[in-house]
């Protein structure tokens, strides 16, 4: 992981956003949760909340309602 590897190199925060491309509040929120459970809980974990419930071609059929007939 490495932002991990740049918070134990005591580096800032906004040198690690700018590293990224992301905001040092992300950094702050990122370095809080290092802090409280080291490097596993900054991996990714599953999205949480309901299942879909449109299949891939289902949702591709139906598009955003934006545009015209044809779909975006």
């Amino acid at each position: 992981m490495r932002a991990a590897e740049l918070f134990e190199q005591g580096r800032s925060s906004t040198e690690i956003a700018r590293t990224f491309g992301v905001s040092d509040e992300s950094v702050r929120r990122w370095k809080r949760v290092w802090e409280e459970g080291g490097a596993d809980a900054l991996r990714r974990h599953p999205a949480t909340g309901r299942p879909p419930t449109l299949d891939d071609a289902q949702a591709g059929r139906a598009g955003c309602g934006c545009c015209s007939s044809s779909g975006c």
